[in-house]
């Protein structure tokens, strides 16, 4: 019986749906980005993130293209856990949504400190600008409690 409350307790969540269910596509297209710098031939860097690997010895290339298809393990891990969130465990949701606050403020201010020449921009590169700031707005609304029926 106490499994049963447990379970319960760890599935209920008191929130606005918004914030349970803005992560679904969070999630989703973290897997696929991920699933990208794991098994694209070049990692996406140059393809996508239009990276000259071309300009590189075959060694560098292939070291970034290494580093690409680990960041691809770390995403597919957080997106995973992003699942993990929505369905089983969404009173974290605002940790979720703290991580992805630090995760974007901190791309930005990397963008900033440690800047570096592309061909292009990176699609990646914009999503920072809109990710940041919607992601506060759902942290916030995950915070605000359902109203009680009346």
């Amino acid at each position: 019986m106490a499994e049963k409350a447990n379970h319960k307790s760890s599935v209920e969540y008191a929130s606005h749906p918004v914030a349970r269910w803005a992560l679904l596509p969070i999630a989703l297209f973290t897997i696929a980005r991920s699933l990208i710098h794991i098994f694209a031939p070049d990692g996406g860097a140059q393809s996508i993130a239009t990276i000259p690997l071309d300009a590189f010895t075959p060694n560098g290339a292939a070291a970034v293209v290494h580093l690409f298809a680990l960041w691809g393990l770390s995403q597919l891990i957080i997106g995973i856990i992003y699942l993990a969130v929505i369905w089983r465990f969404p009173r974290l949701l605002p940790l979720m949504y703290l991580l992805l606050i630090l995760e974007y403020s901190s791309r930005l201010l990397l963008t900033f400190i440690k800047p570096f020449e592309t061909a292009g921009r990176a699609p990646g590169a914009i999503g920072n600008y809109i990710l940041l700031p919607l992601s506060i707005a759902i942290f916030l609304l995950s915070l605000k409690k359902k109203r009680a029926a009346l």
